[in-house]
């Protein structure tokens, strides 16, 4: 190798990680400048009465988003609690029977249904949950959540559990464990960190979903937590509120969206402290 091409291939590698950490740079600036704008907008108009109160009446200012924020929760958490079993199982029958067809369908379907848009979810929702009971209810709202969040904690149950060693399952049937118990009580346990980091992203997404929830949940300016009953959200109250003439309601649909940013970052520290605290008991 001669010294010009040598320092011919020093400068292109220079370039390209000069390149690549441009184009890190440029990727953060939209997402830096949503958060900022967000931020700047919202976190003036957040107050204890935000979280506190009610809505007030329509064309009077003043008032909060108590039921939204706690309507969010329950629509939210029964969703997961829907989700993340089915999911789980899937990715777990995924990753055990990669050949099957069984398998393969499922992975197939995993992947169209994560592209689906998340309206067409919300019809599906509102004719197999709505229409059979006559009314909106957080039910189906949670139903629509469970169907987007499915396909991303069975897409990454599998793919943590292929980064599992061999040798941990191979060493666990040497013992006399069953397939089952094998991955149930070691490859899951190896594989929970990144599984546990997929549920708390996929929370993180159906969150900040609107479009669902108005086929299903729809609304309730009143504070309500019967799952059966139509329920508010933070996403729709901000839809509403957006489109409302009302500089008050736009001032609270920019402090619900800096609430629902503040979830997001909440969920995902979360998932990176649960990472790191598993994966430093594992070892």
């Amino acid at each position: 190798m001669t010294r010009k091409t040598s320092l011919r291939r020093r400068l292109t590698s220079h370039a390209m990680v000069a390149f690549c950490g441009f184009s890190v740079v440029l990727a953060l600036v939209p997402v830096v400048m949503v958060m900022f704008y967000i931020l700047a907008r919202g976190l003036g108009s957040l107050s204890v009465d935000f979280f506190t109160k009610m809505p007030a009446p329509v064309g009077e200012t003043g008032g909060g988003m108590a039921n939204a924020i706690v309507g969010t929760l329950i629509i939210v958490g029964i969703g997961g609690a829907l989700a993340v079993p089915f999911g789980v199982l899937a990715g777990v029958f995924m990753a055990e029977y990669p050949r099957s067809r069984v398998g393969a369908a499922c992975r197939f379907a995993a992947d169209v249904l994560t592209g689906v848009p998340s309206i067409v979810v919300g019809i599906f929702a509102y004719g197999l949950v709505v229409l059979p009971m006559g009314h909106f209810s957080a039910v189906a709202g949670s139903v629509a959540l469970a169907v987007m969040m499915l396909p991303i904690v069975a897409r990454t149950t599998e793919e943590m559990l292929k980064l599992v060693p061999g040798a941990l399952r191979e060493g666990a049937m040497a013992l006399g464990a069953t397939r089952l118990r094998a991955v149930f009580s070691v490859l899951v346990p190896a594989a929970l960190p990144g599984i546990l980091t997929g549920v708390l992203v996929a929370l993180a997404r159906i969150a900040g979903e609107t479009a669902p929830l108005l086929f299903t949940s729809f609304s309730n300016r009143f504070f309500a937590t019967d799952p059966t009953r139509p329920m508010a959200s933070l996403t729709v109250q901000i839809f509403n509120y957006a489109m409302s003439p009302y500089d008050d309601w736009h001032r609270q649909a920019w402090a619900a969206a800096a609430v629902l940013l503040f979830l997001t970052l909440l969920l995902s520290v979360v998932a990176r402290l649960a990472t790191s605290r598993l994966q430093r008991m594992s070892r």
